[in-house]
């Protein structure tokens, strides 16, 4: 057996590689892990702007990993917003895959405050919070999602949880 687990991350985002790799540690914690972080592409726009864009975003990156490289695991993640019953809200729908199978997930969704969601397709949703909080490059740190829930909460860990999610076919394939 092989002592060393590769993965495709179809993004260079710190925030969406460190939670790559931790979620394939769970399924091999006795392995060490290389990954790779490439700029898939997402054929969707920057910030997609309803559900189903973006999770074809997500399926594409992954797909793209797949097709342009070999390794045990490529993943990918793709923040979108959408406006929903109750109200404007950010979400990202999560990749992992194998060769052979391909799992996707969603994260739960944060409200976006109205004044964002009405600004969005001008600038992405981190540039406009980076700007409503006085911060820098957020996305690629806690996010929007760090920001309105004080800490408690960060796009990793939402990002971490949804791959988790998503993986129990991996975890379990004679039930699948």
């Amino acid at each position: 057996m092989n002592d060393v687990i590769t993965i495709v991350v179809g993004s260079t985002n710190p925030v969406k590689v460190n939670a790559a790799k931790a979620v394939i540690a769970t399924l091999h914690p006795d392995r060490s892990i290389e990954v790779q972080a490439v700029k898939a592409p997402s054929g969707v726009a920057d910030q997609p702007m309803t559900d189903s864009e973006t999770k074809l975003g997500a399926i594409n990156r992954v797909q793209w990993c797949r097709e342009h490289y070999q390794a045990d695991y490529y993943l990918s993640m793709e923040g979108g917003v959408d406006l929903f019953e109750q109200g404007p809200a950010t979400f990202a729908y999560v990749t992992i895959a194998t060769a052979e199978q391909l799992c996707v997930g969603r994260t739960a969704h944060l409200p976006l405050p109205q004044q964002v969601f009405d600004k969005l397709g001008e600038q992405e949703l981190g540039d406009l919070m980076d700007a409503l909080f006085n911060t820098v490059n957020v996305k690629q740190a806690g996010g929007a999602i760090g920001l309105l829930t004080e800490g408690h909460a960060s796009r990793e860990s939402i990002y971490t949880s949804a791959l988790i999610l998503a993986s129990a076919p991996l975890r379990f394939s004679e039930l699948y």
